[in-house]
């Protein structure tokens, strides 16, 4: 009898791979596309009278305005925007009865004074205000310009262009001029009677604050000086006015140290002009000015007390103050810091977002404008931010999200019970939550001995030790978070992570030094960035973490971020290619001895840009070995297009392997979800050419 012959070992191995790769692939679940599909909200916006709230889905490049109301604040879209088209709408404001909803379609321009157009549609691109009925969705366009705000009876809208205020009636005609004068108009806001117009005239080394009458055609200015007054605010009688006061001192920078820049608040007379200052800051940079992060940071109160933030005690803090002077209380004690705040309606609580107790996460949190105990509104394993006191004071919403369920607007109980999603229909039936993995925090140290904090998400079904990526962020004053994240940007990029695990990498993101979240000390870290590069030790410090822990593969370790994060990714192929086998640069700052945008880079001396220069990737670029993706749109307003073209160049001349996916007419952070996806599918797959052996 013939014997059955038998099957050769590198047939059987074949399947063998085959079966695994099969199971690999069903176990994986999901696709990028589903993983990215959930609608993000932004832009919330209240109604003075707390019976209405707005925000902005942007549901894969389709943003539209949704509306909830009181009583039952079931959750409808108001607009019908159809394209991913990528054209944001930001600035959503409420007329004064609530029945109409004012808003900005458009980015902001860049230099050359050209408004995003990421189509490369043929017509041009406008931003442009316009004005939609809460009750009827019915939309009419204003005219071009930016920050709208109804006038005190609601019978027109005026808003920002070239620097002026132009004002149209919302019955229709001709916009004009509300009023001439010398300087850049910012920062409009009504009195509570309705007769006076306060704004910020900014003049180059200096800014006043200016009142404007209609009734009389009249302008006063309000204590004028050489220093730079920014962000008024009126008293609830319209007989005073609050505003900040930078004061114009000699820079003091060092080599590792930034401005000094101390301020004040003064109170003025709204009529006489008669002013005085209330509190003063401290002269060392951990009194600086931190700057506003909304208008909510600076606000006349009840109980007439002014509440503003400071980091005198290096950690971003609410502190409230007599309007008359007095001594400052700080309302926030602790090691966190305060990120979103909004108002009880009668101004006499704060309900704010904050790290206190779950550094890696946000909570709502409630403290009284005049003191006393800070108490916990929300807690868990979840992330809630952008609180807004609603329907009388009874209920509280805000935006929430958990490690598997996205980002979505919240409604609950103004303590905090029967909290529930507000919009439950806006999220697709095969978002897959269910498949996502739970980022375990991880806490490390750098060489130097810091502490650096960091979310790792496991690779699922890998066989023997796995590849492995580490993610950094940009900003960088920005913090990963232990769940889906509160910004647009850094939403996908938590996507991107869980998809690159169920993929079957294990996922290291790294909040190093620089970073928000963890006190102004660690966010003005010595020698960062231009001024040494101190937080690349960091990531040297998160491939060890991975290398000691023996679950990965030391040999395939990849590196991904955008921006600052690309920054990082770049520096660390430069500088270690033996260490970091591949990386997919989006948008990163390769060269710090040329200006980069929206960042403060000291190179007024030839010392200064001789570090800038050995901080940036380009001056290690002899060194580099490992292939790179790189990925950046032209009309990049953050990063220059210019340090991608001067990277390729370099790599050119030392044989460097890399690939580009360039986006013609695409700003910083991506504007069309298809952006997203191409770019994301594009790093996915390089990884798996390069990391995966």
């Amino acid at each position: 009898m013939l014997r059955p012959r038998s099957r050769p070992l590198h047939l059987s191995l074949c399947l063998l791979v085959l079966l695994a790769c099969a199971t690999l692939a069903h176990a994986q679940g999901f696709t990028l596309e589903q993983v990215l599909s959930a609608p993000f909200p932004s832009e919330p916006a209240r109604s003075r009278q707390g019976d209405k709230y707005a925000w902005v889905f942007d549901a894969q490049g389709r943003r539209n305005i949704w509306l909830a109301e009181a009583p039952t604040f079931r959750a409808r879209q108001l607009t019908r925007y159809t394209q991913d088209d990528g054209q944001e709408i930001t600035a959503l404001t409420f007329s004064p009865d609530g029945n109409r909803l004012a808003y900005v379609r458009g980015g902001d321009k860049n230099q050359a004074g050209e408004v995003p157009n990421p189509t490369s549609d043929p017509a041009g691109a406008h931003q442009e205000v316009w004005l939609t009925d809460t009750r009827t969705g019915n939309t009419v366009k204003l005219g071009e310009g930016d920050a709208p705000i109804f006038s005190p009876t609601g019978e027109a809208v005026a808003f920002s262009r070239e620097d002026h205020l132009w004002v149209v009636s919302i019955a229709g005609g001709k916009e004009r001029k509300m009023f001439e004068a010398r300087g850049a108009t910012a920062a409009p806001v009504w009195s509570p009677d309705g007769t006076m117009l306060a704004f910020s005239s900014a003049r180059g080394d200096h800014s006043f604050i200016l009142i404007y009458e209609p009734h009389t055609q009249r302008i006063r200015m309000l204590q004028p000086s050489v220093d730079r007054d920014i962000a008024p605010r009126w008293s609830p009688d319209s007989k005073h006015i609050a505003f900040i006061r930078l004061f114009n001192v000699t820079d003091t920078y060092s080599i590792d140290h930034e401005r000094v820049a101390p301020w004040g608040i003064w109170v003025a007379d709204a009529q006489t002009g008669a002013s005085q200052q209330i509190w003063q800051s401290g002269l060392t940079e951990t009194d600086s000015f931190s700057g506003l992060p909304s208008d909510e940071f600076f606000r006349w109160t009840g109980h007439d007390r002014i509440v503003f933030n400071s980091e005198r005690d290096g950690w971003r803090h609410l502190y409230s103050i007599p309007a008359r002077g007095g001594d400052a209380v700080l309302l926030t004690p602790g090691n966190y810091e305060v990120e979103n705040v909004a108002y009880t309606l009668d101004n006499a609580a704060i309900i704010f977002a904050a790290n206190k107790d779950d550094i890696d996460r946000r909570h709502l949190w409630r403290v009284g404008t005049d003191g006393g105990a800070v108490e916990p509104v929300t807690s868990g394993e979840g992330i809630e931010m952008s609180p807004a006191v609603v329907n009388a004071g009874r209920q509280l919403i805000f935006f929430h999200s958990t490690a598997r369920d996205p980002y979505q607007p919240f409604i609950a109980n103004i303590d905090g019970t029967n909290m529930h999603p507000l919009a439950p229909q806006a999220l697709p039936a095969d978002f897959p939550s269910a498949q996502l993995a739970i980022p375990a925090q991880v806490i490390f140290k750098a060489a130097d001995g810091t502490e650096i904090h960091g979310q790792l998400f496991r690779a699922k079904l890998s066989m023997g030790r796995p590849p492995a990526i580490i993610f950094m962020h940009g900003g960088p004053m920005r913090q990963m978070l232990l769940g889906w994240h509160y910004l647009y940007y850094y939403h996908n990029a938590y996507a991107l992570n869980q998809y690159l695990a169920s993929r079957g990498y294990t996922v290291l993101s790294v909040n190093y030094r620089s970073g928000i979240g963890y006190g102004r000390a660690f966010r003005e870290a010595q020698h960062r960035g231009a001024r040494g590069a101190s937080e690349y030790q960091d990531i040297v410090a998160a491939a060890k973490y991975l290398r000691e822990s023996g679950a990965v593969d030391p040999k395939h370790i990849g590196l991904w971020g955008g921006s600052y994060g690309g920054y990082l990714t770049a520096l660390g192929l430069a500088r270690d290619s033996d260490l970091f086998a591949a990386g997919v640069d989006l948008h990163g700052v390769h060269d710090w001895s040329v200006l980069v945008a929206g960042l403060r880079v000291p190179l007024d001396s030839p010392e200064r840009t001789k570090i800038a220069r050995e901080s940036s990737p380009i001056f290690a670029v002899n060194k580099w070995r490992s292939p790179v993706l790189l990925i950046h749109g032209d009309d990049d307003r953050n990063v220059a297009f210019s340090q991608t073209v001067a990277l390729v160049r370099r790599l050119r001349e030392q044989n460097v392997e890399f690939e580009q996916l360039i986006f013609p007419d695409e700003i910083h952070d991506f504007l069309r979800h298809e952006d997203w996806l191409r770019a994301y599918h594009a790093a996915s797959d390089f990884f798996d050419r390069k990391l995966k052996p």
